[in-house]
């Protein structure tokens, strides 16, 4: 059984969608959905340096043209399951058929934008925690009022909060945890800090008529299958300000009986995870075109 998964945001890179723009139609594709949400995506995945896509309202919507693309070049697969990690929910909805491409992307423009204005009230980040057990890393972030934002299993946990917070996280590390790694994101994404861009992302969603998925769509509020468009919709408005549990994402792949898990582009994040997670599970991640060979074999394997 095939999972089909997109990862979220801090896995961009700069250029790393040059590649892929080299596709058959993939150009032509990519400038239809630029001239959907007002931005220059073919600019931000080839040209732009770090920084500019590291903007939250930037990365996101690149994120979800990524895999979209990248699954796409694969042609027409039929996982047994898809998911994504938090961002990465909207291209996984895409993919069951809950949105159709434009809207997904019409929707994530409006999400970074909403959580990019959100992130401005309070400097705030997130940073990863290497190893440690899970339950004393989570009682230690909630003493230095930090949230565990996403629950990622394999040993890592990413807590989110203040720049202030964040810092004595860096000088008072939870017992057991080898290294905190800041991330490249532009905020305290999945924590009350995005109250705001919930309600944006509410009035958002009133505009869009979701249909119900035609695969296993694992949602990462709890790792529950979800079987209603309606349902997935919600989810998305929510996991906004909500804690991603991948951990439990994976869990559900174990008893869903997965047998090989591909990730879209830019995988490697949710393929790493995988790997410590779920021995056993053949994995690929989908970094550039050259990957797509060896991933249409593990699609004709178990898909």
């Amino acid at each position: 059984m095939l999972v089909l998964v997109a990862p979220g945001q801090g896995a961009q890179t700069p250029g790393f969608l040059t590649p892929w723009l080299e596709l058959p139609g993939a150009a032509d594709r990519l400038g239809a959905w630029s001239d959907a949400i007002g931005l220059d995506l073919a600019h931000y995945g080839t040209q732009a340096d770090a920084d500019a896509i590291r903007d939250t309202a930037v990365a996101q919507p690149l994120l979800v043209a990524a895999g979209l693309l990248s699954a796409a070049a694969l042609g027409d697969i039929a996982p047994g399951a898809v998911a994504g990690h938090s961002v990465g929910e909207i291209t996984a909805a895409a993919y069951a058929g809950v949105l159709d491409d434009t809207a997904a992307l019409t929707l994530v423009r409006k999400r970074g934008l909403a959580m990019a204005e959100a992130a401005a009230i309070t400097e705030t980040g997130m940073s990863a925690l290497l190893g440690g057990d899970p339950e004393v890393s989570v009682a230690h972030l909630e003493k230095l009022g930090l949230t565990p934002a996403n629950m990622n299993g394999a040993g890592q946990i990413v807590a989110a909060g203040t720049m202030e917070q964040l810092a004595a996280l860096g000088e008072d590390k939870p017992e057991g945890v080898r290294k905190v790694v800041p991330l490249k994101v532009a905020g305290a994404f999945h924590t009350h800090h995005m109250g705001p861009a919930v309600e944006k992302l509410a009035e958002a969603a009133k505009e869009l008529v979701p249909a119900d998925p035609t695969v296993a769509y694992v949602s990462n509020k709890d790792g529950r299958t979800v079987t209603t468009g309606t349902e997935v919709l919600e989810r998305l408005v929510g996991q906004v300000a909500n804690p991603v549990r991948w951990d439990l994402c994976m869990e559900t792949f174990k008893e869903l009986g997965v047998t090989a898990l591909i990730e879209a582009c830019p995988g490697g994040t949710l393929t790493g995870l995988a790997k410590r997670a779920l021995p056993g599970v053949k994995t690929l991640a989908l970094k550039t075109p050259d990957d797509l060979d060896a991933a249409r074999e593990l699609v004709a394997e178990h898909a």
